[in-house]
């Protein structure tokens, strides 16, 4: 009994640790540049330009929301702060779908684990997704076109100017490049992999899990393709929380058990922007009607986009479980394990407080969704409170 539980712990391990190597350096690179997003990037400019029009709005919050990398509770402190400057619906609505979904460091593991056409269209069928709900959003309840708020303009890097009563060319000298490239890879390395560590290391163990135990001809049958099996996986993705970091690892596995690139897709892009917690919290802040309106062109467009990527694949004439993780091969096996042993590093802070939050005295404040407050980081002087 106790050799073959080894010998079965043992193969997880291995296929775990093959996707932690194959991913590493992809990760460290997304992480990288959302890291300087977080300096470059300030949330006053992306709040400038979400409240007024019915459509601009909605296509600007849609394409500012693909390269942040905030999973769908982070998303929520930082649209309930653009709500409360001037945002309308659709906007944030727009916002909500394409930030969760997609991001520079998912989009980076997605190369990596899976292959380039699936990398194409995850940020793709995202923005289409958040695109479709915030215009359809703005028709149905038209924005005001007045009460603009006034948007936080205080440096990104330390706050240390209210970007008001500070000359613009001071400002500028007085944060250097290098100053602002340190602050972001702080941020990156500290912040932003604490909030996707313990997240991402539980989709590599689920997916080596899932490469070790589940059967390929039982994947293959209840979820090669079509409609059916579409909608089986979005009965699964919608009520549980995973972010897109580490949904990923997870639809590879699957991938390679027989399940198909479109259904892995509507899981790859319901599960990071949905959940039970997040869309109680999206009723308070948008409204029950709007939040039905929201979940239900989200399933829509995600099953749309799932059964496009299929007849992409067949059209192609791609055997996805052929070409899973061929990107990976292009990295050289030492950078991969530097790569990797420089994840378990940076993981072993956010590991250790995870585990302590286990245990009476030692639980941080958590926003209700899996994320400590600083998963909102990426948006300086956010309020960590959900409601407007």
């Amino acid at each position: 009994m106790g050799k073959p539980l080894l010998e079965f712990l043992l193969l997880v391990a291995v296929e775990s640790w093959r996707m932690l190597l194959e991913s590493s350096v992809y990760i460290l690179f997304g992480i990288v540049v959302g890291g300087l997003l977080k300096v470059y990037l300030s949330p006053s400019y992306v709040a400038r330009h979400l409240g007024r029009g019915r459509f601009a709005s909605v296509f600007k919050a849609a394409l500012f929301g693909i390269p942040l990398p905030l999973c769908s509770c982070g998303v929520l402190p930082a649209a309930a702060s653009l709500k409360k400057q001037g945002a309308n619906n659709g906007a944030t609505s727009a916002f909500l779908i394409s930030t969760p979904e997609s991001g520079v460091d998912s989009i980076s593991i997605t190369y990596a684990l899976l292959d380039p056409v699936m990398t194409l269209a995850r940020p793709v069928a995202a923005f289409a997704s958040a695109i479709l709900a915030g215009l359809t959003e703005n028709l149905v309840n038209p924005p005001e076109q007045d009460g603009w708020l006034p948007t936080d303009l205080s440096c990104p890097v330390d706050g240390c100017c209210d970007g008001i009563g500070c000359d613009p060319a001071d400002h500028a000298r007085h944060h250097g490049w290098a100053e602002r490239l340190g602050h972001g890879l702080k941020y990156a390395f500290t912040e932003l992999w604490g909030d996707l560590a313990v997240w991402f290391l539980g989709g590599l163990l689920l997916g080596g899990l899932i490469t070790a135990v589940v059967p390929g001809d039982l994947m293959a049958a209840s979820l090669g393709g079509g409609l059916e099996s579409m909608l089986l996986m979005l009965a699964v993705g919608v009520p549980i929380y995973i972010c897109a970091t580490a949904s990923t690892p997870i639809a590879a596995a699957l991938i390679l058990k027989g399940v198909s690139p479109g259904t892995a897709l509507v899981f790859l892009l319901v599960g990071p922007a949905t959940n039970v917690a997040s869309l109680s919290v999206l009723t308070g802040l948008l409204g029950r009607r709007a939040t039905l309106r929201y979940l239900a062109l989200l399933s829509a467009s995600a099953v749309a986009s799932g059964l496009l990527l299929d007849r992409v694949y067949a059209t192609l004439g791609i055997d996805p479980r052929a070409v899973v993780g061929h990107a990976a091969e292009l990295i050289p096996y030492p950078l991969q394990l530097a790569g990797a042993i420089v994840l378990l590093t940076l993981s072993v802070r956010p590991l250790q407080r995870a585990i302590l939050s286990l245990f009476p005295g030692g639980r941080h404040h958590d926003n209700g969704c899996g994320c400590s407050p600083s998963s909102s980081a990426g948006f300086p002087n956010l309020p960590h409170d959900r409601h407007p």
